[in-house]
């Protein structure tokens, strides 16, 4: 039995627009009914019937309408006997009964394409983390996360906090480097390049462009923070980009009982209230089912610390980790980690930001990399905001790891040293603007680049985030 995943995957009448007119045309209409039902072959063959001044006026949407169902082909590259092949390899016993049951609740992700089934390129890896005839696997990795976390929580305390409440201030260095293969685009044309840059907030200051292979743009009103640069291809050459920055990080955190005592009645009047109480973008919608749910969650308790509490402990119990598809192919992301049950870091942040702001909790999106010292990595996380307090850190994919220890509380209200923050919002425009769909069109890590032909996937270059150095700080200010 096919499972389908029409109303999670697809929206492409406002995924891939990129700023076309509301009224759309009959061709658009007919393509994402085809692309929401995987008839991408229909689809393709409608766009390519266009005649050429509609195709010409059209070309970046349908550029866009293209190069999301090639990623998400791409990410549903395995065939079911493919997939079997990898379970099998691991869990000779397998069963078909087994499969189809999986299917069934979600823990093996596959889909429709053009009459075919085909599965989620990393369904059987996540089967290990999902399944329970593999809970005593997922069981040891939450423990070796909770030890790692529990040795940050112990170094910060040993350190003395400055007079705002931070701890444990880190000067970091570190090297960006993004490389487009060679011959990607044509020798001489001009390739376009977004790389990742902190932002100064709480825990973040003293940031500094060290130095740079080539003139740099910075953002400028951009949720996404970004470094610019542009260069000419050559032929047969890689085009080499390379930037180097430091800033000072510090951990922090505030005491739930501590924030019970400074938390203050919203003033729902305030234009950061209302910002960051609504919806917002593709990903962030305050659906009736969510409001519902999440008063189901909170119950009858109505102080908003506590409530949000109760949100960030339902999260960690209740959706584990698995590795996701590519964010671009997705319409609503907290709805996906509703029906699917499971999510990675940025799902279950958009999925706690929607749930809080359902009951008149502000929050908003934080990512960029984990400086962990086993390990850097990209990850996204989130602000809350408490009147009288101001934002505070809240990580609700850290929390599953210490859902029902003595650390449970603190990624709730509070985050540790080991992060470089460079995003400070989802699907913002990049600045300079770029022209094209991104390849990551929710979140900023690994980069951007484009040329004038249009967007260049990952498969035509590759990026790289070097820690360098990540000392501490003997002065407090």
């Amino acid at each position: 039995m096919m499972m389908k995943s029409k109303a999670i995957i697809f929206a492409l009448a406002t995924a891939v627009t990129m700023g076309a007119a509301a009224a759309q045309p009959q061709w658009r209409t007919q393509v994402d009914h085809c692309v929401a039902h995987g008839q991408f072959a229909q689809a393709e063959q409608i766009m390519r019937k266009l005649p050429s001044r509609e195709r010409k006026a059209w070309a970046v949407q349908i550029d866009s309408i293209g190069q999301i169902m090639q990623r998400i082909r791409t990410d549903f590259s395995l065939t079911p006997e493919q997939g079997l092949t990898q379970i099998r390899e691991r869990y000779p016993q397998v069963t078909a009964q087994q499969v189809q049951r999986w299917k069934q609740a979600r823990q093996l992700e596959v889909m429709s394409i053009d009459g075919s089934e085909r599965w989620f390129r990393k369904a059987v890896r996540n089967l290990w983390l999902l399944a329970p005839e593999f809970a005593n696997r997922q069981d040891s990795t939450l423990q070796r996360e909770f030890e790692g976390f529990c040795s940050y929580y112990r170094r910060a305390m040993t350190t003395v906090p400055d007079s705002a409440g931070r701890r444990d201030w880190h000067h970091a260095s570190i090297t960006f480097t993004l490389d487009v293969n060679p011959d990607a685009v044509p020798a001489g044309e001009t390739l376009r390049v977004w790389m990742p840059f902190p932002f100064a907030n709480a825990r973040q200051r003293n940031i500094k462009l060290e130095s740079s292979n080539r003139p740099v743009t910075m953002s400028n009103g951009s949720k996404h923070h970004t470094v610019y640069m542009e260069a000419h291809a050559q032929a047969g050459k890689a085009t080499h980009f390379e930037y180097t920055f430091s800033y000072d990080v510090a951990e922090w955190h505030i005491a739930q009982q501590d924030l019970l005592v400074m938390a203050q009645p919203y003033d729902t009047s305030s234009a950061l209230y209302k910002r960051y109480t609504s919806s917002e973008g593709r990903h962030i919608v305050l659906s009736d089912s969510l409001r519902a749910l999440a008063r189901r969650i909170v119950g009858h308790e109505t102080n908003p610390v506590l409530q949000a509490q109760l949100i960030y402990s339902y999260i960690g119990r209740i959706f584990p980790w698995a590795g996701a598809r590519e964010y671009s192919t997705f319409s609503n992301i907290p709805e996906y980690v509703l029906l699917n049950r499971h999510g990675d870091c940025g799902q279950v942040a958009l999925l706690y930001i929607a749930l809080t702001r359902s009951i008149g909790i502000p929050s908003h999106w934080e990512s960029g990399y984990m400086l962990n010292p086993d390990g850097v990595n990209y990850h996204d996380w989130c602000e809350t905001y408490f009147e009288g307090v101001g934002w505070v850190p809240t990580d609700p994919s850290h929390g599953r790891s210490v859902v029902g220890t003595i650390m449970e509380p603190y990624y709730a209200s509070g985050i540790d040293v080991y992060r470089m923050a460079s995003n400070e919002g989802v699907g913002d425009a990049l600045w300079p603007r770029k022209k094209f769909i991104r390849s990551e069109t929710v979140d900023f890590q690994p980069g951007e680049v484009e040329w004038k032909g249009g967007n260049l996937y990952y498969d035509k270059w590759s990026s790289h985030f070097n820690l360098n150095s990540m000392q501490p700080i003997n002065n407090h200010k």
